[in-house]
């Protein structure tokens, strides 16, 4: 729900207002983009020697754009990016098929527009200044999004007043965001800003600290309906997981790389 609206024109712009029900689709190509990662990753280490190129991080293995490692990558990710994007239309569509359904309207009838849809986690070919000089990069955003600043060329013609909808989704208890990108996040961050909160624990941490716990009684608390294949899977994602997105969102304002529009509070989630 629309708990909080801080631009009211930029918020009409995108069909939002105070109050609204809206519905937010977190999802990507479940394990197949990991699993590129996973493999190309050891193709990119062979490849460090092969092109003479010295990382501080093994993390951070690559190889040049035009390369056979380069394009097979490229190509892989790809695969893995149409997959997220399929599965997100997929999941929007049958939410709108069951809220049809409850409430006996259509979709158009019930206003239930997409706002935006955006990878976090994909490689794109972009220009930005380097040292004074325009420069044609692979942008990899790993854990973040774009964040474009109004009258960007690569905007949607709706979005080319607004600049770029920013989306920064919370944990399951608490409040997520929709921001616009800003000509300082292309000055400081090519154009990006982070995608979440970030964890506190690690998917194991998470485990390990709610072992002996009732998983149920803990999501319980923040008045969330969760259905999971499995308890293992639930629990990587309980509240305490994260940090507070409050305190994530309100760095991103203040280095001035997004401007805020509006905050998001989860359905079942008793305000304060």
């Amino acid at each position: 729900m629309v708990e909080e609206v801080y631009q009211e024109k930029l918020a009409q712009a995108m069909g939002l207002e105070k109050g609204l029900i809206t519905v937010m689709i977190h999802s990507g190509s479940r394990g197949f983009g990991h699993q590129v990662c996973t493999d190309f990753l050891k193709m990119m280490e062979k490849a460090l020697s092969k092109y003479g190129i010295k990382v501080p991080d093994r993390q951070l293995a690559c190889a040049p754009y035009n390369s056979p490692e380069g394009k097979d990558y490229l190509a892989a990710m790809a695969c893995a990016a149409n997959y997220a994007w399929a599965n997100r239309q997929c999941l929007a569509h049958w939410t709108r098929e069951a809220c049809s359904k409850v409430f006996g309207k259509n979709p158009q009838e019930l206003g239930m527009n997409q706002i935006y849809d955006v990878a976090h986690n994909i490689v794109k070919i972009e220009e930005h200044k380097v040292n004074g000089d325009n420069l044609l990069l692979a942008v990899h955003r790993k854990g973040a999004t774009r964040a474009f600043p109004p009258g960007h060329p690569e905007l949607p013609p709706h979005y080319r007043e607004t600049g770029q909808p920013v989306i920064i989704p919370g944990d399951m208890g608490r409040a997520s965001y929709l921001l616009v990108g800003t000509p300082k996040a292309m000055e400081e961050t090519f154009g990006s800003t982070c995608h979440g909160a970030g964890r506190i624990l690690s998917r194991h941490g998470a485990k390990k600290a709610l072992r002996g716990k009732s998983i149920q009684e803990e999501i319980d608390k923040y008045g969330i309906y969760a259905r999971a294949a499995s308890k293992a899977t639930l629990v990587e994602e309980v509240p305490m997981a994260y940090k507070d997105i409050s305190d994530v969102v309100e760095v991103v304002r203040k280095a001035g790389i997004a401007r805020l529009v509006a905050r998001f509070r989860p359905l079942g989630v008793v305000k304060g």
